[in-house]
């Protein structure tokens, strides 16, 4: 799907500054990594590049470790990314960077070689939030999904059959995870802290939509609650989790889905604008230094990337979906060779198939005040929903009906005005709109009634 203009011409070219025997050295071997450098060849690049990354693995594919391979449909050895035939670079795996020296041009590796570069792109991506007791998250049982590894461990201890499955945090990912447990027929206990899933990404009429679906496939699912601890038996295995709402499971597997850390770390001293939301950079991809000013020569893309949309009044916008990973990548590569001549300016996308339903979302949602069901039905598991913020369409939500997801990208890239006029067949009549913090259609929250735990908050935490 196309989703937006992915790049726009500047009026103006300066020279890239990188010959055509010149060093390239990017830092993170993943998705934005990889078709940085394949980008690089397709525009004629022939001097040296280096992909530096902390995993053993070649790049491969994130999406699938949360479901088929979670589901053993698909192996985690075959979410390989495919490469050119042609393409030409010298790969350092399982090797880390520690540190970046804008002045001198070198990073730094945690095996203590130094590369000197021409041009630097850094796409270091997020790391999966660990649960923050280091004596719980150590037990046999406890699990995150961010890692080819850590789905390959996860699909085998599933395959076991444990008794009760705890997944922690109801964002995408932890309610995937869900699902393939209810698929492979394990009982599965979701405790989200905020009032219902996806909250934080899809607002609340959504977020309660999706509650309801959980419970109608069999899963436990338990708001404005969270995970006091977790407990262990004699030999270290997990065994119970003991929940603010004073209840006690017997369970043998958790699933920590907190969100994602970015790798920010071993850029401390270089200089730049970066804390633990990521690396900011302009339009065009240039990393943005304390003071402000761009970096011609240290580019960001990926998960770790923070830049100003137009479309959005220049707010710095982190994505952390597979379409801008690739995209910003390609736009670096550009300014690398050219220079500040093309925009990263690709609304963001992203799709989830869950609980037999799939989920695909353009623009903003979460930066959205008001939400109104635009086509279909909410009851039926088929509808269109649009997302408004002052009076503008900024996002939309299609569940179950893609194909529709085109005309409301156009909507948002034209700043159409919110409540969207369409003269569409099955639009309800009235369209009615409702605040994002607010349940759909005039229906009690998803835990109303049930005595409310002191630690509940307001907002999901963010997710993969």
């Amino acid at each position: 799907m196309e989703v937006g203009v992915e790049h726009r011409l500047s009026p103006t070219s300066t020279a890239a500054g990188l010959p055509d025997d010149g060093h390239v050295v990017i830092v993170g071997a993943s998705l934005a990594g990889l078709h940085g450098a394949e980008a690089l060849r397709e525009q004629g690049f022939a001097g040296q590049i280096t992909l530096v990354g902390e995993e053993p693995h070649p790049p491969y594919d994130r999406p699938p470790l949360s479901k088929r391979v979670l589901a053993g449909r698909m192996s985690a050895d075959d979410t390989g990314l495919p490469q050119r035939e042609d393409f030409e670079a010298q790969w350092r795996l399982g090797t880390a960077a520690v540190s970046l020296d804008r002045a001198a041009k070198t990073v730094t590796l945690a095996d203590g070689d130094v590369l000197g570069f021409d041009k630097l792109l850094i796409a270091t991506g997020a790391r999966a939030r660990p649960w923050p007791k280091v004596h719980e998250a150590a037990l046999g049982g406890v699990f995150s999904i961010r890692t080819r590894d850590d789905a390959r461990a996860l699909q085998a201890r599933l395959a076991t059959r444990p008794r009760r499955v705890l997944v922690i945090g109801a964002g995408f990912v932890g309610s995937e995870a869900a699902s393939v447990c209810r698929e492979l027929g394990l009982d599965v206990t979701v405790v989200e802290r905020s009032p219902a899933p996806l909250v934080g990404a899809l607002g609340g009429p959504a977020g309660s939509a999706a509650g309801r679906l959980q419970r109608r496939h069999g899963v436990d699912l338990r708001t404005n609650t969270s995970v006091r601890s977790l407990e262990g038996d004699g030999v270290g295995r997990l065994r119970r989790a003991a929940l603010s709402d004073g209840d006690i499971l017997d369970v043998d597997v958790a699933i920590v889905a907190l969100g994602a850390v970015r790798n920010v770390e071993w850029l401390a001293g270089s200089a730049l604008s970066v804390d633990g939301r990521g690396v900011r950079c302009d339009a065009y991809c240039r990393a943005v230094d304390s003071a402000g000013q761009p970096d011609d020569d240290v580019l960001v893309a990926g998960d770790i990337a923070r830049w100003p949309h137009p479309l959005f009044d220049g707010e710095l916008l982190a994505v952390e979906h597979w379409d801008n990973a690739v995209r910003q990548a390609r736009v670096a590569a550009v300014t690398m060779l050219h220079g500040p001549v093309l925009q990263h300016t690709a609304l963001p996308a992203f799709w989830s198939n869950q609980f037999g339903v799939n989920i695909k979302s353009v623009g903003v949602p979460a930066r959205a005040d008001q939400f109104a069901v635009v086509q279909g039905s909410v009851e039926n598991s088929a509808f269109v929903a649009a997302y408004g913020q002052q009076g503008r369409v900024i996002g939309a939500l299609a569940v179950n009906m893609p194909r529709a997801l085109d005309a409301y990208a156009t909507m948002i890239t034209n700043r159409a005005s919110f409540p969207p006029v369409a003269r569409i067949p099955d639009a309800p009549d009235p369209i009615r709109v409702l605040d994002t913090a607010l349940p759909p259609l005039g229906q009690a929250a998803p835990d109303a009634g049930r005595p409310q735990p002191d630690e509940q908050r307001a907002g999901a935490r963010p997710s993969l």
